[in-house]
């Protein structure tokens, strides 16, 4: 008995450790004139909704609202609206993004570029930059405009 106890341990323990799920938190934010924010990375290609992972003792909504800050310089002055869940098979077998709606917020100033963010901007729905990601695109369309939603980052 103590062997097996000790054995469906230690396989939990494997399988919590070689088995992490990882999740994400992304957010459609809208300025007062109807535009979305975009940001830039420098360690990636393409025009993004601003978002990265969720930390330990964290919950979706707080990691989006840090998030925000952090790469676009915008506070959410409001709670933002959980949009859905996707899962993100292009990362990983194991991860997934949760998407907010932002509409009401507070621009706090320009986002200078750093190590991270080569740049963040707001754009109108109907002028996206050229290399804006096909999933960020899916996701305004989802939003924005009524398009189909994909269980699918």
């Amino acid at each position: 008995m103590r062997f097996e106890k000790s054995f469906r341990w230690a396989m939990h323990v494997w399988f919590r450790f070689s088995r992490p799920m990882t999740l994400g938190a992304r957010v459609a934010v809208l300025d007062s004139q109807g535009q979305v924010l975009l940001v830039k990375h420098t360690y990636t290609r393409g025009w993004l909704l601003p978002g990265g992972g969720v930390e330990a003792g964290e919950t979706m909504a707080q990691a989006a609202e840090r998030e925000v800050r952090e790469e676009g310089n915008v506070e959410l002055v409001g709670e933002p609206e959980f949009f859905g869940i996707y899962f993100n098979h292009k990362a990983s077998r194991r991860d997934h993004v949760a998407l907010f709606v932002a509409r009401d917020v507070r621009v706090l100033g320009p986002r200078l570029p750093d190590r991270e963010i080569a740049a963040a901007q707001f754009f109108p729905l109907d002028a996206l930059p050229a290399d804006t990601t096909p999933a960020t695109r899916n996701r305004i369309a989802e939003v924005f405009h009524g398009a189909p939603r994909s269980p699918y980052w």
